[in-house]
């Protein structure tokens, strides 16, 4: 289906094309914060705000920030964007295409000649993706004012996060939370088989996913694999297997449901290692992705009881830890009630859908009307070189974005 849009395709090809290219050379597409490499792409991207008329700054948090200025000044600010950096061989898509896209977003406005009332932000958040300090999101925790204190001290590399946000143009003393945004919006690739699948145009964020990770510890015995009796043994990797097939099981009946669910036995480690040892310990790491919260309590529910049995009928021990906990986070109806408004408006076709990754738009949703727009990716693949989205496909969603950004304008405005 032909479409005439209101934003350049062109300038989307060209700004991901420019920025794929400033990577690691032997792992592409890796961007990682506080790396030169991660540095140089928000030079490059600050050019590109500055050429497009923008207002650029690097705010306290770390996060690069462009000003649209509106025509009523005090009446709030309307936000779009996403993040820059990438995980090792992470695409050149997640998080990136946001940017772009709500860009591209500030260049049709001018083009056009319209003028918002509402002050306009772009955003490339700092950190979205776990860093080289071991944490996430630091931009956008640190915009709404919740970057936990104790992180400023984490090492890497030889720098503490203090030192690494100065290092990229912030100032970790100033712990400042913005109260002049009405609204966040931000343009993401699905990182997910289902918009491709049923061949839909736009994903509508309902919810961002609560995940949770919690640690096994199991200790057996270790014993001589050749004349240990298999009736004896306090095997402690046989035990883990026990538990991952369950906990596999566990999942596949709650993601049957309505609602998205997915466990993961992400890590796991076995001691001494040996092909001649009985495994006397194993570490597992459960990674939880839950929309609603009483799926996940179902879950730890029937992890528990799976466990009392695997420790009654091995004899191996086993200690469950909580290791991280965040809460699923809905968006707002009205935003939701915008995007589609906003797809409706170019001829996008649109389905409802929850995020099984995390995002800013989690952090962003305490404190603004937030809503999130998904494109389709290729097979669904993400944190991979492989990752590919349409350019086609990026600016359509920029389009909508773009009309989401209009309506909200009027809407908040009233």
């Amino acid at each position: 289906m032909s479409r005439s849009l209101a934003v350049r395709s062109d300038r989307i090809a060209d700004d991901l094309e420019n920025l794929g290219e400033i990577t690691e050379p032997n792992q592409p597409f890796t961007r990682r914060a506080f790396t030169p490499l991660f540095l140089e792409g928000r030079r490059y991207l600050r050019a590109a705000f500055d050429r497009a008329g923008l207002h650029t700054r690097i705010d306290a948090a770390g996060n690069l920030i462009g000003r649209r200025t509106g025509r009523k000044p005090g009446l709030g600010t309307l936000l779009i964007g996403s993040h820059s950096d990438t995980v090792p061989s992470g695409g050149r898509f997640d998080g990136v295409a946001g940017v772009v896209a709500a860009l591209e977003v500030a260049r049709a406005l001018d083009e056009a000649g319209v003028e918002l009332d509402h002050d306009l932000d772009i955003v490339d958040f700092l950190a979205e993706e776990v860093s080289i300090f071991g944490v996430s999101c630091v931009g956008s925790r640190g915009l709404i004012g919740e970057r936990p204190a104790e992180w400023l001290t984490r090492t890497a590399d030889g720098l503490d996060l203090g030192q690494g946000i100065r290092a990229v143009g912030g100032d970790p003393d100033v712990a400042e939370r913005r109260d002049d945004i009405a609204a966040f919006l931000e343009l993401h690739i699905e990182q997910g088989p289902v918009l491709e699948a049923e061949k839909i145009d736009i994903g509508v964020v309902t919810a961002i996913v609560g995940v949770s990770r919690i640690e096994l510890l199991l200790t057996g015995q270790a014993d001589h694999a050749g004349t240990t009796p298999m009736t004896t043994r306090r095997d402690a990797l046989t035990a883990a297997a026990r538990l991952a097939l369950a906990i596999d099981a566990s999942a596949r009946k709650l993601a049957s449901g309505a609602s998205h669910f997915a466990a993961t036995v992400g890590e796991l480690t076995m001691e001494p290692n040996a092909a001649n040892v009985v495994p006397a310990k194993v570490r597992m790491l459960i990674d939880i992705r839950a929309e609603r919260r009483a799926d996940f309590e179902a879950f730890r529910a029937e992890l528990s009881e799976t466990i009392a049995n695997v420790v009654k009928t091995s004899g191996v021990e086993i200690v469950e830890r909580l290791v991280s906990d965040n809460q699923p986070t809905a968006m707002h109806e009205a935003a939701i009630a915008v995007i589609e408004a906003a797809a409706a408006d170019v001829g996008a076709s649109h389905r409802r859908m929850a995020s099984g990754a995390g995002h800013d738009a989690a952090f962003l949703a305490r404190i603004a009307t937030t809503g999130m727009i998904f494109i389709p990716c290729l097979g669904g693949r993400s944190h991979v070189s492989a990752e590919w989205a349409e350019t086609d496909d990026i600016a359509l969603g920029a389009a909508v974005l773009l009309q989401a950004v209009k309506r909200l304008d009027k809407e908040l405005g009233d």
